[in-house]
């Protein structure tokens, strides 16, 4: 078996703010059980010994929820000291965590450095578009919160990047919002369209990014990130990043670019396993890590078909110029009509997007592959 990526729900759904997108509490309303509590050390002890039984070469542990850092430090201590006593000779083992960052202090950043674990910190650019959509129970903004927790996580060291979340209205507004971001040194950055409720039409939610606004929105953070580079200026932004290393060769590591779902294992407080975050549902529960080892629980994956559905190709991709770039991203992202997997709803962002700045994304490839062609 190769490499494992296990992303872990410590708190399932529970969180301390109420951000108007937020894709896991439209999918935990959708389910029998909306909140499966805190992660117990019986979960835990099953999650490790059956991670490291199955893995070779190294294990990736991501921690998100909801928001995990409500399951305490206490249980990230006993987690990684846990870990730390069972891991086998040569396996190297990873960890990440996902936070909205408003719990966040000194003894949390510390953790995070001390234990190598890399944070994704959620700030959607400045403080409009963030506290517009990413407030707490009580309506208030958080921005200056998550500011706060970046400079901790700078003061101990703590290795951290920022995701943005690309509402419409962010979309609008990124020449403000990267400004900001790099005023603030935040030189490692990610930027995730959102996602509208399942079941929903899309386009319809306040925060709702459609196709036009999603291109233009490429167009526009390409201009600016690519002028910070002629400037000598390198701020990483994954998805450039990820289409670089293509023009170059090399595979992807973003999941939603590599043509169709990997091998992911999602694990819920309770225990039970899903074949991804964006499909934390009853109908695709895979099993539990308490009761089906490693082997059946990858044989249910198969027999629900999950990662060979996302393998189709529509007609319209097979023929395009621009799929060896864009692979028909996401699966949550592409059309479903009679329980078939269609044409990404981005599609005519994507090609607007290659066609513009493709060019460009070339000179970047040969900067940083020096020698090679202008193909």
């Amino acid at each position: 078996m190769p490499p494992l990526s296990i992303l872990l729900k410590p708190a399932s759904s529970a969180c301390n703010l109420r951000c108007a997108y937020c894709f896991y509490a439209d999918e935990a309303q959708k389910r029998q059980v909306p909140n499966y509590g805190m992660m117990s050390d019986e979960v835990v002890r099953a999650v490790l010994d059956k991670a490291f039984a199955a893995a070779e070469g190294s294990v990736s542990f991501l921690f998100q929820g909801g928001e995990p850092t409500l399951a305490g430090l206490d249980f990230y201590r006993r987690f990684t000291a846990l870990a730390k006593a069972w891991t086998p000779s040569g396996l190297a083992v990873r960890y990440a965590i996902q936070t909205n960052g408003t719990l966040l202090d000194k003894s949390w950043c510390r953790f995070f450095a001390e234990n190598q674990f890399l944070t994704g910190l959620s700030l959607d650019g400045n403080r409009a578009c963030h506290d517009r959509f990413r407030t707490d129970a009580a309506g208030r903004g958080t921005y200056s919160r998550v500011v706060r927790a970046a400079q901790l996580l700078d003061q101990a060291g703590a290795q951290y990047n920022v995701l943005a979340v690309v509402t419409g209205h962010l979309a609008g507004h990124i020449r403000s919002a990267f400004a900001a971001l790099c005023k603030s040194g935040f030189r490692y950055q990610q930027y995730i369209p959102c996602l509208d409720p399942l079941g929903a039409a899309r386009g319809g939610a306040a925060y709702s990014l459609s196709p036009a606004q999603y291109g233009e929105f490429l167009k526009t953070l390409f201009d600016l990130w690519y002028r910070e580079l002629e400037r000598g200026q390198y701020y990483s932004i994954r998805y450039f990043d990820n289409l670089v290393w293509m023009l170059a060769g090399r595979p992807p590591e973003q999941c939603s670019m590599g043509g169709f779902c990997a091998d992911q294992y999602l694990i819920e407080a309770d225990g039970s396993v899903y074949p991804c975050d964006f499909y934390g549902l009853d109908q695709y529960r895979m099993g539990s890590v308490l009761e089906q080892s490693w082997t059946e629980l990858d044989q249910a994956r198969e027999a629900m078909g999950f990662v060979e559905q996302s393998r189709r190709i529509p007609e319209e991709c097979r023929v395009c110029r621009w799929y060896g770039l864009c692979r028909n991203g996401c699966r949550r992202d592409r059309t479903l009509e009679d329980g078939v997997v269609g044409k990404n709803y981005y599609c005519t962002a994507y090609a607007s997007f290659f066609e513009y700045a493709l060019p460009r994304l070339r000179q970047v490839r040969n900067m940083l592959r020096p020698g090679a062609d202008s193909s």
